[in-house]
Formats: structure tokens, sequence, C-alpha cells
């Protein structure tokens, strides 16, 4: 839609201009000032009096009643880049930002020449950006937003915003698997479990080492396919194990540790896993 002539006369100088661009292409925008920092746009938060930090779970900042800066506040509303509360805003402004994640892509911040090499040697070609010191890589596709995933990199897509620095070059390929992979949180080494063997010798029960398996095959499954309620979840399924598996010695830190690290991928800690084998063992009297 054509927007009125007033709207694209507005004062604001290039900046302004770059973001009523951006907005009548479907990307939301907002001003940044020095530093890269957002803006306060309302009166509770003008001059960092909230501390400048929006809430990156919910799309509002700090206290304020209204997303008025960070990411949360990227609109493609002309009337409000335009209006009173951003006006102050643009006079001081130093660049304009958008929201990657909110337009389906995602931003491969790469900071120094090393990060670049790596890129390139292990990412599709897609449209990169020059930066101050080094390239975004853009591809289609929005994916959670993650800082220093590796060295000199960082993702940039839902929930956070990046500096708009032109348009690129290249085609814009669609978001490799390699690129989800960055923010997938590595296990933890797992501290060594020593699973108690009954006196008298303890006698194995299981039918065949398939049986095993199987079980902790499942119990992984149950862990990682948690929708919620994860340190329940682990505990109970850590207190299942031990209880079918944990009396003939049978169970070894191998299978621990791939519980363990089921856990871990949903955000459990090592110290929590360890605790809740131990609490699991105690339970049974183990």
């Amino acid at each position: 839609m054509t927007q009125p002539a007033t709207i694209r006369r507005a004062p604001g100088g290039p900046l302004l201009a770059t973001a009523l661009d951006l907005a009548d292409r479907a990307i939301p925008v907002l001003p940044l000032r020095v530093g890269k920092v957002p803006f306060g746009n309302c009166p509770a938060c003008r001059d960092n009096a909230c501390g400048g930090r929006p809430n990156m779970k919910t799309p509002g900042p700090c206290k304020c009643p209204r997303p008025c800066h960070g990411w949360a506040a990227a609109t493609t509303d002309p009337v409000v880049i335009t209006g009173p509360a951003w006006a102050p805003a643009w006079k001081q402004a130093a660049a304009v930002a958008y929201h990657p994640g909110g337009i389906g892509l995602t931003v491969v911040d790469l900071d120094n020449a090393d990060a670049i090499t790596w890129a390139s040697q292990s990412l599709p070609a897609t449209r990169t950006v020059p930066t101050t010191r080094g390239e975004h890589w853009i591809y289609r596709g929005a994916m959670p937003s993650a800082n220093a995933v590796r060295d000199g990199v960082d993702i940039k897509s839902t929930m956070v915003y990046a500096r708009w620095l032109g348009p690129g070059t290249g085609t814009m390929a669609t978001l490799p698997d390699v690129v989800r992979a960055l923010i997938v949180k590595k296990p933890s080494p797992v501290r060594p479990v020593t699973v108690s063997v009954p006196s008298g010798g303890g006698e194995c029960r299981h039918r065949t080492p398939a049986f095993l398996e199987r079980g902790i095959a499942m119990a992984e499954q149950r862990i990682t396919q948690a929708p919620g309620a994860v340190h329940a979840t682990v505990y109970g399924t850590f207190l299942a194990v031990l209880s079918a598996h944990g009396r003939c010695g049978c169970l070894t830190d191998a299978h621990a540790a791939r519980l363990f690290a089921a856990a871990q991928v949903k955000g459990e800690s090592a110290r929590h896993c360890s605790d809740a084998w131990a609490n699991a063992r105690t339970a049974l009297g183990m």
C-alpha cells in the first residue's frame, strides 16, 4: 500500500528514510543509538531509565507497559516509525536495525577473519553483507538466537535485532541443518556412576542384552520428548531405569552417560543429573 506523502517527507534524515523503505518491504525496523543499543521510546524507558534491556521471553521490555525498545519494538507501521514517540530517537540515531526472525530470516554474524574462513569451509553459500569486523551470512528460515556458538560466531534470528547494513550480495539459501545444530547444547562430561550389585551374586534376570538396550532407548526417548516438567521427568526416568536394571550389574557407566546426555540436551545441568541419579538410588535403597 502506498504511504501518504506526509509520512514520506517526515523529518529525520537518511536513516529514517531507510527505515521507511524497509518497512514498505515488510521488514520490521527500529532505530539504534551509538554502540548499537536500542532507544527507550517512552517516558518510563527514555535515557535508559529502565536499564535498556527488553524482556527476551515476552514481547515487552523491562516494566514498560508496551514494547518500546529492543527487538520487540521493531515495526513496519509508518505511523509508529514517524510518530512522536520515535521522533527524538531518529534525531540521535546512529543506525537502523531490523528483526530477522520477524521476516523468517537467520543472520550468521561472523566477527573475524577466522570465523569467515570457517563459514566458507563449513556453510553453504548464501547472501552476504560486509560488517565493520566481518560479515553477515543471511539464510532463509528462522531459528532461536544464540551468542558465541563458536569463536566469533553469533546467531541472530528470533527475539533479537541486527543492524541493517544493506541488501548484500548473492542468492539467499535455505537455512541449513549445520547452522541449526550450532545452538544444540552439547552434553557436559558425565560423572562416573557406580551401580551397586547385591551381595550373593546378583543374577541377571534380563532375558537378552536387547532387553536392557530397549529399556535404555525408551528412557532416552521419554526424556527427549518431555514437553515440560523436565526435572520430574528426568528423576522419574532414572528411578524407573534403576528399579528395572540397577541391581544385577548389567547397567554400566555408558548406559548412565546416555541418560545424562539426553537430560542435558533438555537443559539439565550435569549436577542436576548426578543429584537425580543419586536420589533415585537412595529411594531404591541402593
